[in-house]
């Protein structure tokens, strides 16, 4: 061969390595995003319900809980910390969660782990609300709690408007992120937030007539529920293998055999 077209061959050899080289996955634009947004991991949003163990004296306790189980995660995933807020009420707390997939996994497995009779419970029959993968920035900036002064009695879930459980979860998420975005104006407020901050945002807060009727669904998961379905392998069955007899070639490869 010529050595004009051999160099013309190694060239267009070159480009198509590069341009091989240069093609990146979904998970890789999904990383560049991230680096150009500065965050040093993918992040996930989760929020959960549960009641509050009858056996609590102390609902503060239930704060000091999830702080110190962050700090040890923290110790373990190094990156960016976990951000969100935690509504307790006088019977069920609210938790939102913003963090890394691996962190919010464990915290997941935390509350998998914590209900009776194995450890004494903090909470009870919590349930997934929501698990949001991927959002594209964080809402709240610091993780918060607030003990909300209302009554402890509540009315009875108005069943006659038979929505689905989809749309009430629309409607509490919807909330939690109108609260996130109106404490974005208290930006150096402590993690106990005082009662100024929540002064007339009671649009904001879900009833806890709702919260005890998502707690009664069957379509919501509880963590030990999700968590079975995420830890078990992804076993696909091929339309072949659901078909008798079985194909001429298969039979005859496996008598042969």
């Amino acid at each position: 061969m010529a050595p004009e077209p051999r160099r013309a061959l190694g060239r267009q050899q070159d480009l198509e390595e590069a341009a091989f080289q240069a093609r990146l996955s979904l998970y890789g634009l999904a990383q560049e995003q991230q680096q150009v947004l500065r965050k040093k991991s993918l992040l996930h949003r989760l929020v959960f319900l549960a009641k509050i163990s009858p056996e609590l004296a102390d609902k503060r306790d239930l704060a000091g809980h999830w702080h110190c189980l962050f700090l040890r995660l923290q110790r373990y995933h190094q990156g960016e910390g976990v951000t969100g807020l935690l509504l307790i009420y006088p019977t069920y707390v609210v938790h939102t969660l913003e963090g890394s997939s691996e962190v919010l996994y464990s915290i997941l497995r935390d509350l998998r782990d914590m209900q009776p009779p194995q450890h004494r419970a903090l909470v009870l029959e919590p349930k997934i609300l929501v698990l949001s993968h991927n959002i594209p920035s964080r809402l709240f900036q610091q993780w918060s709690y607030k003990v909300l002064a209302v009554p402890s009695r509540h009315l009875a879930y108005d069943t006659s408007r038979k929505e689905p459980v989809e749309s009430i979860t629309g409607e509490c998420l919807a909330m939690l992120l109108k609260l996130g975005v109106h404490l974005l104006k208290y930006p150096k407020s402590p993690p106990d937030l005082p009662d100024a901050v929540l002064e007339g945002v009671a649009d904001f807060i879900i009833p806890q007539d709702t919260i005890c009727h998502l707690l009664g669904c069957r379509e919501l998961l509880s963590p030990a529920q999700f968590l079975q379905f995420y830890d078990s392998p992804l076993n696909v069955v091929m339309d072949s293998e659901r078909v008798w007899p079985l194909p001429e070639k298969v039979k005859l490869d496996s008598e042969s055999g």
